[in-house]
Formats: structure tokens, C-alpha cells, sequence
């Protein structure tokens, strides 16, 4: 466990040293683009690589020298490129062990990233756990999880389940696999009864109706706000009875386009404790590339709650609402979205204000890190055209 305070996997972090809000902006400093191309061969589902590789994002990175290729899923790996990075986001047994058999063949390579630390993130039983391990409650906020109760048991017998671990309603159910992104809201009881298991649930935290989907690319960090579900009250427990399904639920944050946000509500979390979660969960999940869900507790300035986390957010277009819904942050600390509210079904990083810039300087910078001998194996087929 971390402890002390403010102290991450590289030292201590001086509190006055950092500034004390995420609103402070910070220079980009451009990575120089290499003497030499910097491959880079995706294997993404058609959709998931259309969404994300949109065409500004391809013309960046051709004058930045990095040049994108699609793999071929139907042949060997090692028969393909030579690749200096091997950008992915696919499932499967197959596909992983495939993957690790290359890593291992071709040290030379980084992939993004490897499967075995995606799989941590891919089910929500264990992706908080190292989030609640952390002992950040010094480090200009306190950082937490929601109690939650993973259940795999007859319906008939969860709200006995939920009593035993002292949780409250509203609970927030959710499917034991992060892929699945339907999630619902239980106000009672009895219907807690009509969930179908495996899933896991979550208490609600009022938060003021605002998410912070805090995006990690390498050591950048960006966030963005998201309208997300309303605070619930005693007077809607009291009035609301049954399941209700996102999409539903969120219907009300359509209007919310102009809302007149408190302060309060609407302010970053504070840039030091960002920049201390980011790293500490980059080291922990050996990841480089994935999103945090954070909540503020409603009445508070300074408590903060993780509620989900998602590995390499690529997703499809979302409806023309999202785009007026979103509260995009003017602040440029280090980014993010929103998946408590189903208007934001996916958060993906074609959200993130400058993507492209931040994107393309990570991978050149991985490309720089040390030479790597390309050894002049199988043929190498743009997936550019």
C-alpha cells in the first residue's frame, strides 16, 4: 500500500511545489519527429479503427514521420512489419496468446499493452482494487472507491447480500465484464431481485450530476466533464420503485446543454492529485494507456471517487446529443468522459481535446526512447491507403 500522503513510485511530490487546481494549464512541449519512421501496426476491430483513426489524426502523424499499419489477424505476427509498436485492442484467448508468443519473439517491439495487464481491467470484480489500495488521503483530495459487492447468486437472495455488506441504496449494477455497458439503477429491495448476476454492485454517490473521465496517455492526463445521473434524494427513494435502465435515467440530462453549473461542482479535480493517481496506477496496472471515472461527493470540494476505469477508450460515434451535452473543459490539465451516464456510451479518445497532438508525441516518444535494430523480416503493408 502507499502511504505517507503524496508519495508515488518515483518519490515524494513537495505539496508546495504543485500548483493546488487542475486549472492551471501546462505547456506542450512537442516531441521532434525521428530521423527515421516509427511503425506502427493496429489490430483493431474495422469499427473501433475507423472511430480512432480519423483522417487529422493520420495526416499528424505522417508529418511527424509515424506511419500506421493494419494487421493482418489471419497471418503470423512475425511475418508482418517490422514494427516499432504494436497498437491493439482485441479479445480473445487466441489473439493474446498469440500476442505474448511475439513479445516474446521480439523484445524490440512495445505493445500496447500487454494483454495480461488489459485483462485486469476487464473485470469490474477486481479493476477498483488497486485504485482502493492506494493511501492517497493527503495529496490535495482523498481519492476512493465506492463500496460494492460482487454478486454471482440467485437473484431471490441479493438483497440479503447487500444488508450483510452494509451497502445503501441506490446501488448501481453493473455486468461482471467492462465490455458490456449497460448499467442500471436499483432504488429498492425488490428490485434488486430482478437483476440478472453476474454483476456487481456499486453505491451511488451523489455527485452533482458531473463526471470527470480522466484520460492517460503514457504520462499525459487529460479531463473532460460529463453531464452524468442527477443527485438522488430521500424523496426519490421514497417516490421510485424498480430498475431503471440508463438510458432512461439519463434522458433528463438532454436539456442540460446551457446549465447553469455550480462552482462547486463543475471545478477540476486538483492537478497534483492527478498527475500522483495517474502514475501510481500506470506502475501498479502496467498499463500506458486507459481512462479513469471520477466523481466528486456531492457537499465536498475535496473527496473524490473512482468508479470505473476503461483499457485504450476506442469506441464508435455517439449521437449528435452527446455533442451538446458535453461540458468540455477549457482548463487543459491532462483529460477525460463519462460512463455512469449512458449518453456517453462510449468514452473514447477521439473525445479528448488535442488527441492527436498528444497521441502522435507519445508514440514518437516511445520510438526514441532507445534504437531498436529492425531486423528486415516479412514485408511491410501500409494500412495508410
Amino acid at each position: 500500500m502507499v502511504s505517507g500522503g503524496c508519495v508515488g513510485a518515483e518519490g515524494e511530490v513537495d505539496p508546495e511545489a504543485v500548483a493546488p487546481a487542475a486549472a492551471t494549464e501546462e505547456a506542450v512541449v512537442p516531441v521532434q519527429a525521428p530521423a527515421r519512421e516509427v511503425v506502427v501496426g493496429y489490430a483493431l476491430t474495422t469499427k473501433k479503427a475507423k472511430s480512432f483513426l480519423q483522417p487529422k489524426l493520420r495526416g499528424l502523424a505522417r508529418k511527424k514521420g509515424i506511419l500506421f499499419v493494419a494487421i493482418d489477424q489471419k497471418r503470423p505476427l512475425s511475418d508482418q512489419g517490422p514494427f516499432d509498436i504494436v497498437l491493439h485492442k482485441l479479445t480473445g484467448k487466441g489473439w493474446q496468446q498469440l500476442l505474448e508468443e511475439y513479445r516474446e519473439a521480439h523484445p524490440e517491439v512495445t505493445v500496447l499493452d500487454p494483454p495480461g495487464a488489459i485483462a485486469n481491467l476487464l473485470d469490474r470484480q477486481s479493476m477498483l482494487q488497486e485504485v482502493s489500495e492506494l493511501d492517497l488521503t493527503d495529496c490535495h483530495g482523498k481519492v476512493r472507491v465506492p463500496k460494492q459487492l460482487f454478486v454471482n447468486t440467485d437473484p431471490s437472495s441479493i438483497p440479503a447480500a447487500v444488508r450483510r455488506a452494509g451497502l445503501s441504496l441506490p446501488l448501481v449494477a453493473k455486468p461482471l465484464v467492462a465490455k458490456s455497458h449497460e448499467l442500471s439503477l436499483a432504488y429498492d429491495p425488490t428490485s434488486l431481485t430482478k437483476l440478472e448476476p453476474p454483476l456487481v454492485l456499486q453505491e451511488f454517490v451523489n455527485h452533482g450530476g458531473v463526471m470527470f473521465k480522466v484520460y492517460i496517455v503514457g504520462d499525459a492526463i487529460r479531463v473532460v466533464r460529463r453531464f452524468s445521473l442527477p443527485n438522488v434524494d430521500e424523496g426519490d427513494l421514497l417516490n421510485n420503485a424498480g430498475v431503471f435502465r440508463f438510458p432512461r435515467v439519463s434522458c433528463a440530462a438532454a436539456s442540460a446543454d446551457d446549465a447553469d453549473l455550480d462552482p462547486g461542482v463543475a471545478e477540476l479535480p486538483p492537478r497534483p492529485l492527478l498527475e500522483i493517481l495517474a502514475r501510481e496506477l500506470r506502475r501498479r496496472l502496467g498499463l500506458r494507456l486507459f481512462n479513469i471515472d471520477m466523481i466528486r461527493q456531492h457537499g465536498t470540494r475535496d473527496r473524490f471517487y473512482v468508479i470505473d476505469m476503461n483499457y485504450f477508450p476506442v469506441g464508435e460515434k455517439n449521437t449528435a446529443g452527446e455533442k451538446r451535452n458535453s461540458l468540455e473543459s477549457k482548463e487543459w490539465l491532462e483529460p477525460g468522459t463519462t460512463k455512469l451516464s449512458q449518453l456517453s456510451l462510449f468514452s473514447w479518445y477521439g473525445k479528448m481535446p488535442g488527441y492527436e497532438h498528444v497521441f502522435t508525441d507519445f508514440l514518437l516518444s516511445l520510438g526514441q526512447k532507445e534504437y531498436k535494430r529492425r531486423p528486415s523480416y516479412g514485408s511491410l503493408s501500409s494500412g495508410e491507403g
